[in-house]
């Protein structure tokens, strides 16, 4: 039996992830139907057609999502090989991070203080969904992956999780919500509150306390973003449940005040890895930094 042509597999993952075939062969310099013939050799080899055409437009078929899978993960792992084993002089690695688009800036530039302002260092960023960042770092593209709730692993999707950070969530609102000697019903019975929507974890014990507390606040807006929620806080809209280091600025500068810790609530977040065999080394001491941080976290 033949062995595959990884030239084939190149071109294919390449107009996969185009969809366009012109687009792709003018990409790579090529003509329109020696690309077509590169990718019809491949589905003969593979005995499967790998896309189905409507209109203009190439759509993976099952077989082709799962030739795409494998050929991303081969490529990735090529250029994984090459990063990895380059030659010793080399003054600089790359680190490739990815974070949860809503997830706290200000922890995260607290998660990469260890690697800041190192000149032998490049930092590649990369934010989105949960699905996304988990997806990218199966496929090695990503190093790390920085989440506010633990993933799901098994056999086959083997996630190392790490909890990293953790901090108490509290009531932050405007200086002006305050009164002296207001406790957590009083704040909570008089100001409407600005909450994380219900997929969070902060969420659901958020509504455990109010329960156990026997209490129905007023619900300002629910939000799926720290970044807003700290906006609207700071345009007096309510209470924001937010733990102080989303606010830490604004903290400091007066404009927002913490009010009340929330008794039994905490945010945790996560540093997910996959295994590897030739892990990225910069990762070590975000790791060891985190993991001596979280005995003084409040």
């Amino acid at each position: 039996m033949s062995e595959l042509n990884y030239h084939h597999l190149r071109y294919f993952r390449a107009v996969a992830h185009d969809g366009n075939l012109t687009r792709t062969a003018e990409r790579l310099n090529l003509s329109q139907s020696a690309l077509s013939i590169q990718i019809k050799q491949l589905e003969e080899r593979l005995g499967h057609a790998l896309f189905e055409r409507r209109g203009r437009q190439l759509y993976l078929t099952e077989a082709g999502r799962i030739a795409l899978d494998h050929a991303d993960t081969i490529f990735s792992a090529g250029e994984e090989l090459v990063e990895t084993l380059k030659e010793t002089g080399r003054t600089r690695r790359a680190i490739r991070i990815g974070a949860l688009a809503t997830l706290s800036r200000n922890f995260q530039m607290e998660f990469l203080r260890p690697i800041l302002g190192r000149t032998d260092v490049d930092m590649i960023l990369r934010s989105g969904s949960t699905s996304e960042l988990l997806g990218a770092l199966e496929a090695l593209n990503l190093d790390i992956v920085l989440l506010n709730q633990a993933p799901m692993a098994d056999a086959v999707t083997p996630f190392i999780a790490q909890h990293v950070y953790q901090q108490r969530v509290s009531l932050i609102g405007r200086p002006s919500y305050g009164k002296p000697g207001a406790t957590l019903a009083d704040l909570l019975g008089e100001h409407p509150v600005i909450l994380p929507t219900l997929e969070s974890g902060v969420r659901s014990q958020f509504e455990a306390l109010v329960a156990r507390i026997g209490i129905t606040p007023q619900i300002a807006a629910e939000v799926d973003d720290m970044a807003m929620m700290r906006l609207l806080a700071r345009e007096g809209a309510g209470l924001a449940v937010l733990p102080p280091i989303v606010v830490k600025g604004e903290l400091e500068a007066g404009t927002l005040v913490e009010f009340d810790a929330l008794p039994g609530m905490i945010e945790s977040f996560f540093a997910v890895t996959v295994k590897r065999r030739f892990p990225n080394p910069l990762i070590r001491p975000l790791l060891e930094a985190s993991e001596d941080g979280k005995s003084t976290t409040g």
